[in-house]
This record gives structure tokens, sequence and C-alpha cells, in this order.
């Protein structure tokens, strides 16, 4: 059995995919590289056979029919032989140096008297022609080089959220909860990361900085225009994950940090979703804001309470032209934390 097995999800990925496969294969046998390939039309599958030829004992190819990047995860799930899981998106790439590190460390928990449920690291925004790349780290919100639970966690600021980037789970934890992203859907990311906290009991921090996150190409799909473009799909994911928080009827008798964690999440993403659509300034999108939020109130009064009253959703919700200009702070808040093209 691997220890680890990463996930690559492509989709058309052969001009940049090798950059990443390449700072994977340094994690040696210790890991399993799944390049799932996602209907791609381009020479994305000839490129990973390469590397399965090259290295039979790593990269593992997967061929499938083209069904969207939540897709590929729930492939690469359902394929994983190594007792943890991450997924490295084809155009990312890790740091040689700290992924070393995380596996040094996830051998040293594997056999320990607690199971270690998922490990977070940060993350660094590798923006395009941009020398300076910002780093997302968790030293002030979590505690460093032990395994904590929730109880053990500090205070997370706003914008300050774990994201796909910064996890690696347990990979029978993942098929326990019963994690399925949708398909055709982007944004899936955060449903990925959302879904199986409930089910985290033991957690471990390294202030590492792995995983590089490039950003903008003016295709990517957090180009602000490319979002407000694909503004169903995040309604889409933002509504199933009300749908989610809400359908814990023991949201009150779960830990509290966790909830106010989980909560801050889903308002940060309620953010987002009601910011693309005022800044699309179409009457259907305006009109769409109002339907998200009566499908919260509906579906869930006690987190419509908490998040059409606390300082985002009381900015998001303010009336007029006016009010829609407030909303831009709440728009700053975004970029902070998406990191808009």
């Amino acid at each position: 059995m691997k220890l680890l097995s990463i996930t690559i999800p492509c989709y058309n990925s052969q001009d940049y995919m090798r950059k990443c496969i390449e700072s994977l294969i340094v994690g040696g046998d210790d890991v399993e590289i799944l390049v799932v390939n996602d209907g791609s039309i381009d020479d994305t599958q000839a490129i990973a056979e390469e590397y399965q030829e090259k290295y039979p004992t790593i990269v593992r190819v997967i061929q499938k029919e083209n069904g969207g990047h939540g897709s590929a995860v729930n492939t690469g799930i359902e394929n994983a032989t190594g007792l943890y899981f991450k997924v490295v998106d084809s155009d990312d790439w890790v740091k040689d140096t700290a992924y070393l590190r995380i596996l040094e460390t996830l051998r040293e928990l594997v056999g320990g008297t607690k199971v270690l449920d998922m490990l977070i690291s940060n993350f660094v925004y590798e923006k395009a022609g941009e020398e300076k790349h910002r780093v997302m780290s968790y030293r002030y919100a979590l505690p460093k080089d032990r395994l904590f639970t929730w109880n053990d966690v500090h205070h997370f600021h706003k914008g300050q959220y774990i994201l796909m980037h910064s996890v690696i789970y347990r990979t029978k934890l993942l098929r326990e909860c019963g994690l399925k992203l949708p398909e055709h859907t982007f944004y899936v990311d955060n449903i990925f990361v959302f879904e199986p906290l409930p089910y985290v009991k033991n957690m471990y921090y390294l202030d590492v900085n792995f995983y590089r996150y490039f950003i903008g190409r003016e295709d990517q799909s957090v180009n602000e225009q490319v979002m407000i473009g694909r503004i169903d799909q995040q309604i889409r994911v933002n509504k199933l994950m009300i749908d989610y928080l809400s359908n814990f009827k023991n949201l009150g008798n779960m830990n509290r940090k966790l909830r106010e964690y989980m909560i801050a999440y889903l308002d940060i993403i309620t953010t987002i979703s009601s910011i693309m659509l005022i800044r699309s300034e179409t009457e259907e999108n305006l009109e769409k804001k109002k339907e998200l939020w009566r499908y919260l109130k509906q579906k869930d009064g006690y987190l419509f309470f908490r998040l059409r009253f606390g300082i985002l959703g009381s900015s998001m919700n303010l009336p007029g032209k006016g009010g829609r200009k407030i909303s831009v702070e709440g728009y700053k808040l975004c970029q902070h934390f998406f990191k808009f093209n």
C-alpha cells in the first residue's frame, strides 16, 4: 500500500502538466500519482502514458469520459491505494523540500496511537507576471508540528480558510463520509474541503510552503469574468453547501469551533456568489442574488440569520445602487480570498 495518493485531474493539460508531474515524481515509491485524463482532446493522454512508462511504480494513468473537475477527483478517490489523498491541479506544482517534509511526517504518524485525519500545510499564490508571491499560512490559527483536535484550533481571521491546496485527507475518511463531487461543475474544490470536516478528529499542521497555486490565465476559473459567466455553477455549489450544513440535525451539538468555522466558510462562499451577481450588473443576476438568499432562509432560518445579519451579509444586501457600492468592501475580501485575476 502506498503512503500517499496524488490525483492530477487533467483536461487538455498538455501545455503545463509536465511541470506538475515532475514536481511530484520527487516523492518516489511512497507516492502514487494518478493522472486522470478527463476526456482531453489534445496530447494529455500521450504525455501521461509517457510518464507511466518511465515511472511504472509511481504513475498510473486513468482515462475517462469528460465529467469535469469533480468527476476526475471522484475517480481519483475511487482508485486511490494510498493511506492519504491529495489533489494537485495540472497547472499547479509543489515545492520539493516541503513535499519531502510532508512525506516524512506522514510516515512518522502512520501506525501511531491516534489516527491522523487531515494534514494541513501552506500554499503559495503564483501569479503570472508577478515576482512577489503571497503565502497563505495558518501559523496563528493552528498549533504547529503536533496532532491536535478542533478544541485546539485558534481564531481564523476573515479571508483565511483551509482550501483544497492546503489539505491532505485520509483516503478512508473521504470514502466513509460519502464524498461525491457533482459533475460538470466548477468550484467543487470548496465542497471537497467542506464536507469531510465533521468527520475529522485529529489534524496536523506543517508550516511549510508546499503547494504552488498558479493564477493569472485569462481562461482560469477564478478569473472574475469567467466566474460571472459560470455564476450558475457557483450558485449550485453554494446551495449544495447550504444543504449539507443545514442537514446536520445535530448542528448545535457539533464541536463549537468546527461549527463556527463551517458557518464562516459558508459565509465567504455566499458573499462571493453575491458579489459576482452584483458585479455582473444585470437585472437577471440581481434577481438570482435575491433568490439565493431566499433559498437560504427557507432551508435554514438559523444559518440565514447568522449570514444575513453578519458583517458580510449586511453589506451584500443593502438596497439600491448605494448599497451595491458599499459591497465593494466585500469584493476586496473576496479578492483576498480567491485572488481574482
